[in-house]
């Protein structure tokens, strides 16, 4: 639990380092809105591409080296994306990152469930979690302070932090078993897909995946360098300062959001926090500067506390085990490709706030989903029974 929350905190401050800069560094080449957007997607659809093969890797060559491959990988294509000198193979160099990504991700998470008892199992997915939010709260900070350097320093700092990953991975000596009682018969894939449970979050994940890479990690950047301070530069600055300070109040959120999801059921903080998350996705084209804007961003990472544990929780609820969770996160993986493009494009033809307002029709979709999920009394049913 130790190292893979080791790696996780690594890999997340690398990755935030990169997310201000990269529409801007991509603007550099002379991309526009959509261009820059596929920036970001190529990463999301390589990951997607490549999900069900690492299975069969982890089989052959085993989850450690699958992981530090991965590691490897995503850390010299970054390297190499630092020393582009064109659009295309700074397009080309995020992809093949994107095929890292999938391998230590899916190893990742398999070394984490299969080490720990079932009784362990939630505080260790916490606590690599956790990881992944104080490393998303620290690098947007710390890349917009290396932007001022060099718009090209956040890609070795990136590669440098993936190194430090891989080293802590050379410390899982061992994988355990899962035990047998955990090893139940999952419910029949054709009865979750047709639990609204299962509908609701996976489009919950979906507009997730939509919204935090294409919404988000896109346009805001742009948006801020083309209205708020005209200066890549300092639009990098403000950029990362601002979703360093939503991050950590996602941080704040996570724990009690998660209290309160197992307290009172999925529904319910489902369908607020996606409500929340829409007025708020609205609101950011209209910030007239950097402390709206901030304050803006917390909110939206506020909901996004709530919606990123009730929708993982109602999936467990189904009781459908990997195939499952494996189509539950490839939705997210889904929305982060289509979405760049979507919110490119929309705001390249149309303007930011359409764009934006794209994806808050996504959140409103996702609470109307989530009105059909049972009420907290059926919701504590045994995993898959039928709902009353």
């Amino acid at each position: 639990m130790w190292v893979l929350s080791a790696i996780s905190l690594a890999v997340a401050i690398g990755f935030g380092v990169v997310v201000p800069v990269l529409p801007v560094f991509a603007a550099g080449f002379g991309a526009d809105e959509l261009a820059a957007g596929a920036v970001v997607a190529a990463f999301a659809l390589m990951r997607f591409v490549a999900a069900p093969l690492v299975g069969r890797a982890d089989d052959r060559f085993g989850h450690r080296a699958v992981l530090i491959a991965g590691l490897v990988v995503v850390a010299v294509s970054s390297a190499l994306a630092g020393t582009s000198h064109s659009y295309v193979q700074l397009l080309v160099l995020r992809g093949l990152g994107g095929i890292g990504s999938a391998m230590f991700s899916v190893a990742g998470m398999t070394v984490l469930l299969a080490s720990v008892d079932a009784a362990r199992r939630g505080r260790a997915a916490g606590m690599y979690q956790g990881g992944f939010l104080i490393g998303a709260m620290a690098g947007p900070a710390v890349g917009g302070l290396l932007a001022g350097i060099s718009m090209r320093a956040p890609f070795f700092f990136y590669a440098g932090t993936l190194g430090v990953a891989a080293l802590c991975a050379l410390g899982l000596t061992r994988v355990g078993a899962a035990s047998k009682a955990d090893q139940e018969p999952a419910v029949p894939m054709r009865t979750v897909a047709r639990d609204p449970r299962f509908q609701a979050a996976c489009l919950a994940q979906a507009s997730s995946g939509w919204n935090t890479h294409g919404t988000r990690a896109t346009l805001v950047p742009l948006f801020v360098a083309g209205f708020l301070t005209g200066d890549p530069t300092q639009a990098a600055l403000v950029t990362g300062v601002a979703m360093a300070v939503a991050a950590g109040v996602q941080t704040a959120f996570v724990l009690p959001a998660g209290a309160v999801v197992d307290r009172i059921g999925r529904r319910v903080p489902m369908i607020a926090s996606a409500l929340v998350l829409a007025v708020a996705l609205t609101a950011i084209p209209w910030s007239p500067g950097a402390v709206v804007l901030t304050i803006v961003l917390s909110v939206y990472a506020a909901g996004s506390a709530f919606i990123g544990t009730a929708p993982a929780a109602a999936v467990g609820d189904t009781g459908g085990g990997d195939r499952a969770i494996a189509v539950f996160t490839m939705s997210g993986d889904l929305g982060s490709i289509i979405g760049p493009l979507a919110a490119g494009a929309l705001a390249t033809t149309v303007g930011y706030p359409t764009a934006f307002a794209l994806g808050a029709i996504l959140w409103l979709a996702t609470a109307a989903a989530a009105t059909r999920m049972p009420r907290p009394t059926s919701e504590r049913q045994e995993p898959g029974s039928p709902m009353i």
